[in-house]
């Protein structure tokens, strides 16, 4: 790590962020979906005093049924142990997008409560905004304990491999108490104590138009929640520093921005949806006029958990991949430049039918960023984020990143072109009319904002 006297204002700003210490035999890498659901079913059994569970969603599935299952019984075994679950109010109470309509996760839930009676478990749903559209909870977390796993993944079939197909995402498990205590008190405090915020569990609950003003009431609450912490690290060592966030000048979005130009050497991004705010791109632009090395880890279209295969029904949300790729395809033409010299490198990842949904910032071998914010416009403004950023000044972590980044890496082709990418003329035909008519109405810019 540099000297203070030495750094830049960006690495000053990250030097002063308050830490907490944390014990590398207390820190591990899961590396495989499959791998994170086998944790967790082993994790809930484990836990004696509080489990708590936050995810944009928690679906009624196998994979769902099967944790919601492992949560009733240690539920029963030690009646006296805290377990909640938090999701996003709206995504709970509708269907898969394109779906046709049916039982919700809300009236599973219900379901479940109605017949565990006294030792129902408690899923509070959080209206970040009065619709779904325009802001949810993508916060992140399961508290085991003195245990917090980091993911971006939610709860169902495809996120924790319960069949053949998966969707591919970052677990990181630390045993931290000082972490947990921080992260679950706020869960308590700002969240479930909240007039906005309402059990789906049972029955008997507001619609959204009945809690419309509590919920922009909370809105506006959100944007001033910060994690509560002190600085409980003097010199350089191995440390976190949990983040949340709503807005544009959240202390989230303050930190992301400070991060990338804290980089002395090499940034990597990964992000499954290539629509990086504007600030961040300027960054990136400026890195590589510095000589630095910028690597972004991007989804191939066809590993979009939008797409659409041309064989199957035409929906309007499967334009989305095509979109995102066009983004993409825009930065790389207007940086071929760097990419030609090797200091820009864009990898496509694809496996098979499978999808990608990792987020997440390596500078150097010192500061890893794990969250759940796809660092996009609706990210950036409209959602409620949350991340911890990790630091490593000794570069303890170094062989568990490199095998992280190594498995990632593994299923990517590098973009050696911005020719290599489709153009619209390429693309479906009836994508490409759809593109052409939401261009000439000037709502794909719209769509950029709010997907």
């Amino acid at each position: 790590m540099l000297p203070k006297n030495k750094m830049n204002s960006h690495q000053r700003y990250l030097a002063e962020l308050p830490k907490l210490p944390q014990s590398i035999s207390d820190f591990s890498f899961l590396y495989s979906a499959s791998e994170f659901h086998r944790t967790l079913l082993e994790k809930i059994p484990q836990a004696q005093h509080r489990i708590c569970l936050v995810a944009l969603y928690l679906e009624n599935d196998e994979a769902g049924q099967s944790i919601m299952a492992a949560l009733y019984q240690a539920k029963q075994n030690n009646p006296q142990i805290d377990i909640s679950i938090c999701v996003d109010w709206h995504r709970a109470q509708r269907g898969r997008i394109g779906a046709a309509r049916g039982e919700t996760n809300a009236d599973w839930y219900c379901k479940l409560a109605e017949v565990a009676g006294e030792l129902a478990i408690p899923v509070y749903g959080i209206p970040v905004n009065t619709r779904e559209a325009l802001g949810v909870l993508h916060l992140k977390g399961f508290i085991f304990d003195d245990t917090v796993i980091y993911s971006g993944a939610s709860i169902n079939n495809v996120y924790l491999q319960q069949q053949e197909r998966y969707r591919y995402d970052r677990y990181q498990i630390m045993r931290n108490p000082a972490l947990a205590d921080i992260m679950f008190d706020w869960i308590s405090i700002n969240l479930k104590q909240s007039d906005a915020v309402h059990r789906l569990d049972l029955k008997d609950r507001p619609t959204s138009l009945e809690i419309k003003n509590e919920t922009k009431i909370f809105r506006q609450e959100l944007r001033t929640f910060n994690y509560e912490l002190e600085n409980l690290v003097d010199e350089p060592q191995l440390s976190v520093t949990p983040l949340a966030g709503l807005g544009k000048r959240s202390l989230l979005n303050q930190t992301i921005f400070h991060l990338m130009p804290a980089t002395e050497k090499t940034l990597v991004i990964c992000t499954p949806y290539f629509n990086l705010p504007a600030i961040l791109v300027r960054h990136i632009i400026r890195l590589l006029r510095q000589g630095k090395n910028v690597e972004i880890i991007v989804g191939d279209k066809t590993a979009n958990d939008f797409y659409i295969p041309p064989e199957e029904p035409f929906k309007v949300i499967g334009a989305l991949p095509y979109l995102y790729e066009i983004n993409l395809r825009r930065f790389a033409s207007r940086l071929q430049y760097y990419i030609d010299n090797e200091k820009l490198t864009i990898r496509l990842w694809k496996d098979g039918t499978n999808s990608y949904h990792l987020k997440g910032i390596w500078v150097d071998e010192e500061w890893m960023l794990l969250t759940g914010n796809n660092l996009n416009p609706r990210a950036w403004r409209l959602d409620l984020e949350n991340a911890i950023l990790v630091h490593d000044p000794h570069h303890q972590l170094s062989e568990q990143k490199f095998k992280e980044l190594s498995l990632i890496r593994e299923h990517t082709t590098i973009l050696r072109q911005f020719h290599d990418l489709e153009s619209i003329a390429d693309y479906p035909n009836r994508i490409r009319k759809l593109i052409r008519r939401l261009r000439r109405i000037r709502i794909d810019k719209l769509i950029s904002r709010i997907l």
